[in-house]
């Protein structure tokens, strides 16, 4: 039971992070909830399927430039799964340093 609620919480807050995103980052549209808990679902997802193929080093919880660009396209790809997600480019690599400091002082990670 404790995994699964560390799971629930996890994406909860992943989702929470990801609209406080929309709200500051341009190119990066605002979600509701629901939308944002979607999209940290298929991030997850996304990122564990690359995480399986290549390894955890260049995955999006990867450090280093490879994880943050990797990162960023995750983010990128992950709009044409999410319908309410709309991101730019520039939204998507602005996302992912936003995402990677917030992430140095709230892990959305299971560590």
């Amino acid at each position: 039971m404790g995994d699964w609620l560390r799971h629930i919480v996890r994406f909860v807050v992943s989702a929470l992070v990801l609209m406080f995103i929309g709200l500051i980052v341009p190119g990066f549209s605002t979600l509701s909830f629901w939308n944002a808990l979607l999209a940290a679902v298929v991030i997850a997802g996304i990122g564990y399927l690359i995480e399986a193929a290549i390894g955890r080093n260049v995955s999006p919880f990867g450090r280093g430039v490879v994880g943050f660009l990797v990162s960023a396209a995750v983010i990128y790809v992950t709009q044409f799964i999410v319908p309410a997600l709309r991101v730019t480019l520039l939204g998507a690599l602005i996302a992912a340093f936003i995402i990677g400091l917030i992430d140095m002082f709230i892990p959305t990670t299971l560590r």
